[in-house]
């Protein structure tokens, strides 16, 4: 009975893991996400294009947990540093001129690794 009961709990705790599994962020989605907004981030476009919006919202709700949210500052950063001309006051005011405020920073000067 007792052996029973202990795997009983070792199912459900198994099933309460696979109902909501966290989907790592990736560099390809968060480049995919924010590359509309490559013509803002570099200077050649005043304000960022309503796709570039779109690409910020989805990046929102890809990135929920402490993990996704430092992987998604990081891979921000890593594409930042592999574009000339990327002005980081751009980069970081995208979710306010977007109006979608995020759950981490987007910056390319930002220690991820101090996000909570």
């Amino acid at each position: 009975m007792k052996r029973v009961a202990l795997c009983l709990v070792v199912v459900l705790a198994m099933i309460q893991l696979m109902v909501k599994p966290s989907e790592a962020v990736n560099c390809v989605q968060v480049d995919l996400s924010l590359k509309q907004c490559v013509p803002y981030i570099t200077g050649k476009a005043t304000e960022p294009a309503s796709a570039c919006c779109d690409g910020i919202k989805q990046l929102k709700v890809q990135v929920v947990t402490t993990t996704d949210k430092r992987q998604a500052c990081n891979c921000v950063k890593q594409a930042a540093s592999l574009m000339p001309n990327v002005k980081g006051d751009a980069v970081s005011a995208l979710p306010g001129k977007c109006g979608t405020p995020l759950s981490f920073p987007i910056s390319k000067d930002f220690d991820c690794n101090t996000i909570p």
